[in-house]
C-alpha cells in the first residue's frame, strides 16, 4: 500500500471515528473540555500585587485627532496676541524642525478667540468652550506637553504606543496586560470613532490600537458608531444561540487538544477570542441601547443615540466604563486646521465642549470620577505661526493636554509655554511622561511593565519617562 493512500485512510477513519468520540465524550463528562486556563490574566493581569496604591482603575481617552491648537482652546498668549502680523523673531524658530512652513515667511499669529478667567483658580479657558470651563475645578490643565514627531501617523503610534516604530503595543492594550479586565462579556480594551463638520479626515490606522508584540487578545476592539457596532453581531436568521454556543464549545475543544499537543500560546489566545466574541453577541446589543438611558442625561451629553457623534460616544464611554472596561479611546477626527483654524475651531468646540464637560459630571454624580482617569487631548498642537494666511501648522515643540479624575489634582494650571506659545518651557512634560503618570495613576511603574522582545525589556515608556509628581492629588 502505498503512502499517499495510507495517510489518506488515517484521515478518513480520524473524521469518522475520532471526532465522533469526541463529541461523545462531550455528551458524557463535560468536565472534559473545561477551560482550566484558556486565559488565565484576563482578571487579574500580570502586575499582581500592585507596585503602588491605585488611584484610579480605569481610563478614559478623549482623543482630538488632527492636533489642536492649543491657542484657541486653553493657553492664552497676549503677546502673541500683541505680535500678530509681525515676523516671529528668528530666536524661537532658527534651526528648529516645522514642517509644512520650512524655507517660508513665519508670521506671528495671534489667538483668534478671547479667554476668561473661570473658577477657583481662575484658569483661563478660550470662550469657546464654557462647558469645560464650568468643570474646570476637577480639571488639571497641562500646558507643557511636547512630543517627537512632527507628521499625524507617526505622531500618533508614539502618543498610542510610546514607540517612533511601528509594531510596539498600544497603551491600552499595557494597560490590560498588565492590570487585566473587570469586564466579563466585553473586551478590556474598546475604541470608538467620530468625525465632525469639517474636511480634514485623516484615517487613523487600527495599528494605533494593536497589541504589536503582546498576545492579539489585548488588543482594542473597535465598536462601529453607526449600524451595527460590530459587524456580524446577530446570528444569522435561523441559527438558535444555543447551536452557535454548541458550535464554539466544540471548536475550543479541539482547539484545546491542539493547545495541549502543540503548546502554541497563540491557540490560548484563538480559545479567548471565540469565547468573547460569544458573549458579546448577548452584552454589545443592550450596551449600545440607550432607549433606557433618561431624557436629562442624553440631553446633559448632546446625544442622539446612533448618530455616530462624538457626544453619544462619550455617553457610551461611561457605559463601558460601568461594565468594567479597562481603556476606552474616543477618536474624534478633524483638528487640522492648516487653513481657516477660527471657523475651524469653533465646529470642534460645538462637538466636543458639552460632552466632554457631561462625561465629567455623569461620572462625578455616579461617583465613578475618582477611580477614572479622564484624558483630552490630541498627537501635537499648532504653530503660533500662519500658514496660509489663516491657519496653523503641526506643532510638536509645546501643547496642551487635560486630565481629570483618578489620583489628578483638579484646578491647576500644570507648566508653560513660552510668551509666544512655540516652546514648553516650565516643568514639560513628555509623551513618556505621560505615560508613566497613567501609569502610576492606575498602580503600575512603569519600569517594571516590561516584556522581553528580541532579548530586550520592552515597556511604554521605552527607556526614559518620569511620573509628573506635580499635576499627583
Amino acid at each position: 500500500m502505498d503512502h499517499e493512500r495510507l495517510t489518506e485512510m488515517k484521515r478518513r477513519t480520524f473524521l469518522m471515528r475520532g471526532l465522533g468520540l469526541l463529541g461523545l465524550n462531550a455528551l458524557l463528562d463535560s468536565k472534559l473540555f473545561a477551560a482550566p486556563a484558556a486565559n488565565p490574566d484576563r482578571r487579574q493581569g500580570v502586575v499582581h500585587p500592585l507596585h503602588f496604591p491605585r488611584k484610579a482603575k480605569r481610563v478614559i481617552f478623549l482623543y482630538q485627532a488632527g492636533g489642536p491648537s492649543h491657542l484657541e482652546t486653553f493657553d492664552p498668549k497676549p503677546k502673541l496676541q500683541e505680535m500678530h502680523g509681525q515676523p516671529m523673531p528668528d530666536s524661537f524658530t532658527k534651526g528648529q524642525q516645522i514642517a509644512q512652513l520650512q524655507g517660508k515667511p513665519l508670521i506671528c499669529f495671534g489667538p483668534q478667540y478671547s479667554f476668561q478667567r473661570i473658577g477657583k483658580a481662575g484658569i483661563e479657558v478660550c470662550e469657546k468652550f464654557p462647558h469645560i470651563g464650568s468643570v474646570i475645578d476637577d480639571v488639571c490643565v497641562v500646558r507643557s506637553m511636547w512630543t517627537e514627531q512632527i507628521n499625524h501617523d507617526p505622531a500618533h503610534t508614539i502618543m498610542n504606543t510610546g514607540a517612533i516604530v511601528t509594531g510596539r503595543p498600544s497603551m491600552g492594550s499595557w494597560l490590560v496586560y498588565g492590570l487585566g479586565s473587570e469586564a466579563d462579556d466585553l473586551p478590556g480594551f474598546v475604541v470608538l470613532m467620530s468625525a465632525g463638520k469639517g474636511g480634514q479626515m485623516q484615517p487613523i490606522a487600527a495599528r494605533q490600537w494593536s497589541a504589536g508584540i503582546l498576545p492579539s487578545k489585548f488588543q482594542g476592539v473597535k465598536l462601529n458608531s453607526i449600524g451595527d457596532p460590530v459587524l456580524h453581531i446577530e446570528n444569522p436568521a435561523g441559527l438558535p444561540a444555543e447551536t452557535q454556543k454548541d458550535s464554539i464549545e466544540a471548536i475550543n475543544a479541539l482547539n484545546r487538544l491542539e493547545h495541549k499537543a502543540l503548546g502554541d500560546p497563540d491557540i490560548l489566545t484563538r480559545i479567548a477570542q471565540y469565547e468573547m466574541a460569544f458573549k458579546m453577541q448577548s452584552s454589545v446589543p443592550g450596551l449600545v441601547d440607550m432607549s433606557k438611558e433618561p431624557k436629562a442625561v442624553l440631553e446633559m451629553y448632546g446625544a442622539h443615540p446612533g448618530d455616530g457623534s462624538f457626544a453619544s460616544n462619550c455617553l457610551l464611554a461611561r457605559r463601558l466604563a460601568e461594565r468594567g472596561v479597562r481603556f476606552i479611546q474616543l477618536y474624534h477626527r478633524d483638528w487640522d486646521h492648516h487653513t481657516s483654524v477660527k471657523p475651524g475651531v469653533a465646529f470642534k468646540a460645538e462637538e466636543v465642549d458639552k460632552a466632554t464637560a457631561a462625561l465629567l459630571t455623569d461620572l462625578k454624580q455616579r461617583g465613578m470620577l475618582d477611580e477614572t482617569l479622564v484624558v483630552w487631548g490630541g498627537e501635537f498642537g499648532r504653530t503660533p505661526m500662519s500658514q496660509g494666511g489663516d491657519g496653523r501648522d503641526h506643532h510638536i515643540k509645546g501643547f496642551t493636554y487635560l486630565l481629570a479624575g483618578g489620583g489628578i489634582k483638579g484646578g491647576l494650571a500644570y507648566g508653560a509655554t513660552d510668551d509666544m506659545g512655540y516652546a514648553a518651557v516650565e516643568n514639560p512634560v513628555s509623551v513618556h511622561d505621560f505615560h508613566a503618570t497613567m501609569l502610576y495613576v492606575l498602580g503600575i511603574d512603569h519600569k517594571r511593565l516590561t516584556v522581553k522582545f528580541q532579548g530586550l525589556d520592552a515597556r511604554l515608556t521605552g527607556i526614559s519617562g518620569e511620573v509628573v509628581k506635580g499635576i499627583l492629588a
